[in-house]
């Protein structure tokens, strides 16, 4: 419920704190004291939108803070911490209005958007007037009401999962069949690409190791070709190193001919070929070493050059072919397999189909027991406030056709306000003050079923007297006892039912200056000064000592 309101500087507001506590409060004053700007100060808090003309002349900024300690339960908490808010004790809505228009808002003293706030407000206080429509002119909130009242709200729980799951598998399947039209486009290219690359069968770093060894073979071709031509050069027909060494067999031969003449000769002939026969036994070896098959070399080009052109065809490089082989490998598996999913997505959307219709004409067949019970629960209200000839309606239309998150109900709040005239939407059908009082027997019959713990209602008394002012006090105080009720109100009827009186004013600043600013003041009153309120509701502007004692019986009377 609401524990505080605190106004600074809104409109004629300069500094004003209001307790409240639980049950029916009353809001009460003169015409232009103020009570609308309370209201729209609470509604500022609320998350309304703002307006730089709230601010009072001559300040830069205004604020308003509301408290609320609600239930461990209320929905507001899982707000709070759906957002990481601190959600522990009472629930602070901070709004500070600047002159230039900008607003800023906080929750718990941490900043948070204004339609954040206004989700939290309206799930902590509900306002109604004779011109509000918040509640009434929405079918979807009508459907929410009357899963309330009817306990319903498991059994459409349930109907909403379902339908979630349901929705879920119909995505599944749509996506399943998109891809299975598209594969089925591509089926014979991916069939035929596939198996290319199984047939290629790339393996990863395949091409570098390819490029390697391709380079070192032509390297040791090129060595080769030179080592040959050099050994041919020793060991071939046209060698020197036969006459060279017959030569030296001459030499050794004249030597003892002419001594010391040719020693020298014979032993660096003798050493020259001992070198060229080593340097012909090293080509021999070095040429056998480089020995490589030109075959494996071409093997290898072609199998470079069928990787590079494969990598060219499918536009992607040599190194993801491995990856582009596995995919399509997948992408074929998958199609083959879509099939039989297809078919299981099917029968699993039937299955889901079937559970979600007989959930949601479970929960239908609900709803219109529901309907009847609230339809005569809100018409027994009715002749007490004055309204005997009308009639409430719960119309309910079910069509599967029109299935959704909710069920296949659509339910909307009609009303008859005469004999032979036709029904219709009640924000269509009652007038002002007619729709003032279905509501209030609307809300005393939902009671504190599908409704915020705060109700505010706003001159909805208006134009009521007597009889039909007594019974808007009597279902007021009833419903004050399920949930807080703050009402602002012109009938001493519901006045005297008060268990907290706020009396609004409007005085001028300085008392002795009638010249200054005036500011509006609250003060909560009971005893005598509630009994001369309530006097000057009954009197007007000049209270009689029989107002006195009307007010007092009637005080009396509430109390019994």
């Amino acid at each position: 419920m609401l524990v505080q309101l605190s106004i600074r500087d809104i409109v004629l507001i300069e500094r004003l704190e209001i307790d409240f506590a639980s049950g029916l409060f009353v809001l009460t004053g003169e015409t232009g004291a103020g009570k609308s700007i309370l209201l729209d100060s609470l509604s500022l808090a609320l998350g309304a939108r703002g307006d730089g003309g709230l601010v009072r002349a001559g300040c830069e900024q205004g604020q308003v803070v509301a408290v609320f300690d609600p239930l461990p339960t209320h929905p507001a908490r899982a707000i709070l911490r759906d957002n990481a808010i601190d959600d522990e004790g009472t629930i602070i809505l901070r709004r500070v209005q600047g002159a230039d228009g900008r607003t800023r808002a906080f929750v718990n003293d941490s900043p948070i958007s204004a339609s954040l706030m206004r989700e939290i407000g309206q799930g902590l206080v509900e306002i109604h007037g004779q011109h509000d429509d918040r509640a009434l002119v929405d079918p979807v909130i009508h459907r929410r009401l009357l899963d309330a009242f009817g306990g319903l709200e498991a059994e459409s729980a349930l109907v909403a999962a379902a339908w979630g799951a349901l929705g879920k598998t119909r995505r599944e399947l749509k996506d399943l069949r998109e891809r299975i039209s598209a594969n089925a486009r591509e089926a014979d290219y991916l069939r035929a690409s596939a198996a290319e690359l199984a047939k290629l069968a790339p393996e990863p770093d395949e091409e570098d190791r390819l490029a390697e060894r391709r380079a070192r073979m032509m390297k040791v071709e090129k060595i080769a070709s030179d080592i040959n031509e050099a050994n041919e050069l020793l060991s071939g027909g046209a060698s020197p190193l036969p006459s060279l060494s017959g030569l030296l067999r001459r030499l050794e031969r004249k030597a003892g001919e002419a001594p010391g003449v040719l020693d020298t000769a014979i032993g660096e002939l003798n050493t020259a070929l001992n070198a060229l026969y080593l340097a012909q036994q090293e080509l021999e070896r070095a040429l056998r070493e480089t020995e490589f098959d030109p075959v494996e070399l071409e093997r290898t080009e072609e199998r470079l050059f069928a990787l590079r052109g494969a990598a060219r065809k499918f536009s992607v490089p040599v190194d993801q072919l491995a990856d582009l082989a596995v995919r399509m490998a997948d992408d074929l598996a998958a199609m083959d397999a879509g099939e039989g999913r297809l078919a299981e997505l099917e029968r699993k959307e039937k299955t889901l189909a079937a559970e979600y219709q007989r959930l949601a004409e479970n929960l239908s067949q609900k709803r219109k027991l529901a309907a009847e019970n609230l339809s005569a629960s809100v018409g027994g209200e009715l002749p007490a406030l004055k309204l005997e000839q009308a009639e409430f309606i719960v119309n309910l239309a079910s069509d599967l056709e029109k299935a959704g998150a909710s069920g296949i109900d659509e339910v909307e709040f009609w009303v008859k306000t005469n004999p032979g005239t036709r029904p219709g939407p009640m924000m269509k059908v009652a007038s002002g003050g007619e729709l003032s009082r279905f509501l209030l027997a609307l809300k005393v019959s939902l009671a504190d079923r599908g409704s915020a713990p705060t109700l505010v209602f706003d001159e909805i008394d208006s134009g009521a007297g007597g009889a039909v002012a007594d019974a808007i006090g009597r279902r007021l105080k009833r419903l004050a006892s399920r949930v807080q009720v703050l009402s602002v109100t012109h009938a001493p009827q519901v006045a005297a039912r008060a268990d907290g009186h706020l009396l609004i004013s409007k005085a001028a600043v300085d008392p002795a200056d009638a010249s200054t600013r005036v500011a509006t003041a609250v003060s909560r009153i009971s005893g005598v000064a509630q009994r001369e309120e309530i006097a000057r509701m009954l009197a007007g502007a000049t209270i009689t000592e029989e107002a006195r004692r009307a007010a007092e019986k009637l005080i009396s009377q509430t109390a019994a």
